[in-house]
């Protein structure tokens, strides 16, 4: 509880005085008695009446106190306190092609890099982001959203097929900056996550890159494989078949693209390596922001204002019954 005027609770100290001026006047309407002696006055008891004497000044001071605090306007608050927070722009350019079907990672590239990023996306609340795949294309599968629930629903949705195959780094990561670039946020950053050497689109990563670079975004480059001989699922007429080829892709390129843009470069060879990766970037973007504060508050000086009321009115009926004093 607050008050809204304080100052006058400074009138509580009223009753330092009062309460001096009650014993002062108790003290001199004490009456007196010329007897013989007075040892034996101290075996009678004391009545109730003598006892609760001094209940009507205690009321008078408890209604006193009461009118104080109404007349400084205690308010009750019910509000949705938010402090700084930690929140930046984030879009994710995800590769969807073939290769991501790789079983180098469980159940395989592709799988193993959405579920490591449905959980960065969690870890972040106060995070706009945004999702762009790309392939041999690319297009944009989620602006940037604070809505989190709908961009990792729009996450499962994500499957090798959606698009011509191919890998057309450049284009993803021109279009996650053509995203973010009008962004308001102090921090912009783009997560490149693929596997494969630039083959299709008429950008080139690097001009991308520089594109970023203009507009003040970071850029983390994530390389997804392992080294050496790796198994690729492939559909045929006969159905799935397995086809081993080398895992290898254009990691010059990306630690280019992660430099230019001030950025870093991650190779991530298992679920393990990739779920650090992700943990590392999400303690390298911490930026404060500031939220607005909303809140609802509510009188309560009726309550204080009742309770004088009340004290004041069993003080005049006990001074004037069962309390009463003949002058």
């Amino acid at each position: 509880m607050t008050f809204n005027n304080p100052e006058y609770l400074f009138l509580l100290l009223l009753l330092i005085p009062i309460v001096f001026w009650y014993v002062w006047e108790m003290h001199k309407s004490d009456a007196s008695l010329q007897i013989s002696s007075h040892q034996n006055l101290a075996k009678f008891p004391k009545s109730k009446k003598i006892k609760l004497r001094h209940f009507p000044f205690l009321l008078r001071v408890l209604a006193i106190t009461a009118i104080i605090l109404g007349i400084a306007r205690p308010q009750a608050s019910n509000s949705w306190r938010t402090e700084s927070t930690e929140g930046i722009d984030i879009m994710m350019a995800l590769d969807i092609s073939g290769t991501m079907m790789a079983e180098d990672l469980k159940p395989n590239r592709l799988e193993a890099s959405k579920d490591v990023a449905t959980e960065f996306i969690l870890s972040r609340p106060n995070d706009n982001i945004g999702l762009v795949v790309f392939a041999g294309e690319s297009f944009t599968q989620c602006p940037l959203t604070s809505d989190h629930a709908v961009l990792v629903n729009l996450f499962k949705g994500v499957n090798y097929g959606m698009i011509e195959d191919g890998t057309a780094i450049g284009l993803g990561l021109a279009n996650a900056v053509n995203r973010i670039k009008d962004s308001k946020a102090i921090s912009k950053v783009i997560i490149l996550l693929t596997d494969g050497s630039n083959n299709r689109g008429d950008i080139a990563p690097i001009t991308a890159a520089e594109i970023a670079k203009t507009f003040g975004i970071r850029v983390y480059a994530i390389g997804v494989g392992s080294y050496g001989i790796v198994n690729v699922p492939v559909q045929t007429p006969i159905g799935i078949q397995y086809q081993q080829m080398e895992s290898e892709f254009d990691e010059k390129s990306l630690q280019e693209i992660a430099e230019l843009t001030g950025g870093q470069y991650f190779r991530a060879t298992d679920n393990t390596k990739l779920r650090r990766i992700y943990q590392e970037i999400d303690q390298l973007e911490k930026t404060k922001i500031s939220v607005r504060e909303y809140s609802k508050k509510d009188e309560q000086f009726f309550m204080f204002s009742l309770l004088a009321f009340i004290l004041l009115i069993s003080e005049v009926v006990l001074r004037n019954t069962v309390l009463r004093k003949i002058p």
